[in-house]
């Protein structure tokens, strides 16, 4: 059941799963697209291959890392796998899976292709899932830059002494000639610095050029050198520059995220060793008091590092906190390193959003404690809404003018409790004045009757309806005792008696999203009744019409043959035999005249 229950809540994002057995030895790891979709494929198919049936029986336990790409979740699947080798994984033998853009440290660096990421202060830049698309960017930057390939010793000696001649390189054009002098190490490193842009992914300028000079061989009539360019372009636009899931620049690095509701805060944790994540953990923790988001990531940096017995020395956090001298605090404004602390923060808000749905079916009273404890907060209200309702108008060029009132209780709809309002007071299509109308009876009728009250009142409207809904509530000397607000179509905003300021909700509330389910329901329930009252209308006043024909004449023809359209198609016979041969004639003729 519990297993069922992971299964369900699963985002759909991409990412990477991880299955454990009942001891807690981690026995998979995937990639997928869809994680809900991928992992729940395995408990649904029947596997013809026999380790598969083996590896499925023995999970107990789903664990995932939520990532922002297929590319970083194949990467940081591999990273995962060569960390814990497990059992039912193809076994990946050494770290040169993957092509790096290597700038070397060098006088005159060369910008070369590799396998192996070599600690000697060079930069590297990947890894590329695909070496056409890393091949391709060397081949843009070569096209843009004349770049030296040789191997020699450039130093400022070797170059005065002459040590070195220009090679073919130079003749055929590909090479300045810096082994000669005649390309100084100033120029040769503002072309470095455009390079790096390149392959960060700032090459808005570069690409301009790049176009440029495909329309210069265009011009030329040099079409197969265009088209070899245009070939480039396009696979730079669907080229990722890199991957925020790995950089060979962050180090043996702990990172830190929380995000917080009224009850429960939930902390995550990354572990990254050579540049890349290799551990992911996420934990609940249940309030006691009104701690603050920095008191509780300390406790929780505190007892996971020692949990996991993390020896690093530096940890990214999304805000200062406190630890001591003897850890460094980083909090990352931009780059690479900030964005892993994003990712951090996306996996803490998806394992809040998946234990949400878990506690939901497990445990749906301590789901809607907490909706009703969020609701009363966001809106400002006195008392938790545990009774809503919700009021809307409906009507059609002025025709038929109806409203419908809406029931939620605990968050969710009360549909016996729904009720329909046919407009008796109003002459036209006044939607303050039915407003006013259809809240006063309501209320009346509920104050008469002795019935519970709502906690809180939604009217669908701006400040017009909420006013008019106002008077209604003065009247029954009501004000005080129910809470009541309007929300306007436009922005969703909410409006509060005597505030001319609305309230705007996080679009991704809770709060909101109940009130827009109100509002939506409401919405459905007074069209439906309008709807039905218009059709019912036009059908009996089409049969009533018809000279000689009164309402219980009207009333049997329509319980025999259910709809006016049956009618029309009867023959003089049938109808005959229901209301008689005088009437079913002047009906009949009715019909075959129109």
């Amino acid at each position: 059941m519990e297993l069922e229950i992971q299964i369900k809540t699963l985002p759909t994002q991409p990412g990477v799963y991880q299955y454990y057995d009942k001891n807690g030895t981690i026995l998979y790891v995937g990639k997928a697209k869809n994680l809900k979709k991928r992992v729940s494929s395995y408990f649904t198919k029947n596997h013809e291959y026999g380790k598969t049936k083996v590896l499925v029986n023995k999970i107990t336990t789903i664990k995932h890392i939520v990532v922002n790409t297929e590319t970083d979740a194949l990467l940081l699947e591999n990273n995962l796998i060569k960390k814990y080798q497990p059992r039912y994984n193809v076994m990946l033998k050494d770290d040169k899976t993957y092509p790096w853009i290597c700038i070397k440290k060098e006088r005159f660096p060369r910008v070369f292709l590799t396998r192996n990421v070599i600690k000697d202060g060079s930069e590297y830049y990947g890894p590329y899932t695909s070496v056409r698309t890393a091949k391709a960017l060397l081949d843009l930057i070569k096209e843009l830059y004349l770049l030296r390939s040789c191997s020699y010793d450039l130093s400022k000696k070797n170059i005065e002494i002459e040590k070195y001649k220009v090679c073919l390189d130079f003749h055929i054009g590909n090479c300045k000639g810096a082994c000669e002098g005649l390309q100084t190490a100033t120029n040769y490193e503002q072309d470095i610095v455009a390079i790096r842009n390149i392959i960060k992914g700032n090459f808005k300028e570069s690409l301009k050029l790049f176009q440029q000079l495909m329309m210069h061989y265009a011009n030329e009539m040099e079409f197969e050198e265009a088209q070899k360019i245009k070939e480039k372009i396009e696979l730079l636009a669907n080229y990722q520059a890199k991957s925020t899931v790995v950089n060979p620049s962050i180090t043996n690095v702990d990172v830190f995220s929380i995000v917080s509701d009224e009850s429960y805060s939930y902390v995550n944790f990354f572990k990254i060793s050579n540049g890349a994540i290799i551990q992911s953990h996420t934990t609940e923790i249940k309030k006691k008091l009104d701690e603050t988001d920095k008191e509780l990531l300390e406790l929780a940096i505190i007892e996971i590092r020692q949990r996991f017995n993390s020896q690093s020395n530096e940890i990214y956090v999304p805000f200062e906190v406190d630890l001591g001298n003897s850890i460094k605090i980083t909090v990352p404004k931009l780059g690479d390193k900030k964005r892993i602390v994003e990712l951090s923060i996306r996996n803490a808000k998806y394992y809040r959003q998946e234990r949400f749905k878990q506690i939901k079916i497990v445990d749906p009273d301590r789901h809607v404690n907490r909706i009703m404890a969020q609701m009363k907060k966001d809106l400002r209200l006195s008392v938790e809404p545990r009774h809503i309702e919700c009021f809307d108008n409906s009507n059609i060029q002025g025709t038929n003018p109806v409203s419908a009132c809406v029931v939620f209780k605990d968050g969710k709809p009360s549909k016996k409790d729904y009720r329909h309002f046919n407009i008796k007071t109003v002459e036209g299509p006044d939607d303050f004045a039915s407003m006013e109308e259809v809240v006063f009876r309501r209320y009346k009728r509920l104050k008469d009757e002795g019935q519970n009250l709502p906690q809180l009142i939604v009217i669908d409207g701006g400040k017009g309806q909420l006013s008019a809904s106002l008077k209604s509530l003065d009247v029954l000397g009501l004000r005080n005792k129910i809470a009541i607000i309007g929300i306007a179509k436009r922005l969703e905003e909410i409006y509060y008696p005597n505030d001319s300021v609305p309230l705007y909700l996080d679009k991704t509330s809770e709060s909101l999203k109940i009130i827009q389910q109100l509002r939506n329901e409401a919405h459905r329930f007074s069209i439906t009744h309008h709807r039905n009252k218009r059709s019912k209308g036009a059908l009996v006043n089409e049969l009533e019409h018809i000279s000689g024909i009164g309402k219980q004449t009207v009333v049997s023809l329509l319980k025999h043959f259910k709809s006016v359209k049956r009618i029309k198609q009867a023959t003089l016979k049938e109808i005959e035999a229901i209301i008689g041969k005088n009437r079913a004639v002047i009906i009949y003729n009715y019909f075959q005249k129109k």
